[in-house]
């Protein structure tokens, strides 16, 4: 697919960085984005805007996505203006976090019209968008998703998960129940050996170098906590909608998930003393005022 058009709609948190990778490699992309800001960013960089997804979808064969939520996701992809109504879209690649019932939703709604969705969810964040490592979960049929590999190695590393739209979304959400259980563990942890005298760049030092280590301890807590940044760049409300997907699932499959729960819990509490918009780093900050302490740099 190299020196072809894409087509790019969700150009935000994660989006910008992986528009800009593709417009780095080569590729032509047509975007659009509700923020105009975010649109500007990318046509400053060689990017052609259009007025809706359904204009995308009328110039662009191949449309990649990255929006916030499964709502999103079915406007953009169904909704009036949007990709359906395109008269060129052949392969609609979503790499949103959305769960598996809505990737298959949409995958039912855009056959109808031909259009072969592609369950593309990433893992990786922010960090992960911008330098290329994210990992991508494509559940799609294997020719598709073989046609598709130069596009999605331009972001990171192929995983091809399955051929049933869902089956990423599943992978996905697994992934970061996985991944707030170490940030909110690793805050339980940290918050437990400051208030007993421990400095807290020592403990992640043992804890890196022990069984203990996880991707709170090697990356969020020395980058974000300890120096008191809380930039990670993902939204606490992002990371809750997807611990929500994966316990939905689990429920609907029958498979109990107690740590998963209390995890969800821990979670909302953060989401509520701090705002849906705090960055998931912050999530130690109530458990801080609950012990009395605070994990940061001694002075």
């Amino acid at each position: 697919m190299s020196g072809k058009q894409l087509g790019f709609i969700g150009v935000g948190t994660m989006g910008h960085h992986m528009a800009g990778r593709l417009l780095e490699a080569g590729y032509s992309l047509v975007i659009h984005d509700t923020n105009e800001i975010a649109m500007q960013r990318l046509e400053q960089r060689g990017a052609k805007r259009a007025a809706s997804p359904a204009d995308v979808a009328s110039q662009c064969e191949t449309i990649l996505v990255s929006l916030p939520t499964p709502d999103v996701v079915k406007t953009v992809a169904f909704g009036k203006n949007g990709v359906i109504e395109g008269s060129k879209v052949k392969v609609f690649v979503d790499l949103s976090t959305t769960g598996s019932s809505a990737a298959k939703e949409v995958a039912a709604a855009l056959a109808q019209k031909g259009i072969t969705a592609v369950d593309a969810p990433v893992s990786g964040g922010p960090t992960g968008a911008e330098k290329g490592t994210l990992a991508m979960m494509i559940a799609a049929p294997r020719a598709i998703a073989d046609e598709l590999r130069p596009v999605i190695e331009v972001l990171g590393k192929f995983f091809h998960i399955g051929e049933e739209p869902g089956l990423g979304q599943t992978m996905k959400v697994i992934n970061n129940l996985m991944s707030a259980t170490a940030q909110l563990i690793t805050a339980e942890a940290m918050v437990m050996g400051v208030k007993a005298g421990l400095d807290p760049t020592t403990m992640l030092s043992v804890i890196n170098a022990g069984s203990g280590r996880n991707t709170a301890s090697e990356d969020k807590f020395p980058r974000c906590v300890v120096p008191r940044r809380f930039d990670f760049g993902f939204p606490t409300a992002l990371l809750y909608k997807d611990v929500k997907l994966c316990l939905d699932e689990a429920e609907a499959l029958g498979v109990p998930m107690v740590v998963g729960n209390a995890v969800r819990q821990l979670m909302s509490i953060g989401k509520a003393a701090m705002g849906p918009g705090a960055d998931i780093t912050e999530f130690v900050k109530p458990i801080e005022q609950w012990a009395g302490v605070e994990v940061g740099k001694k002075a």
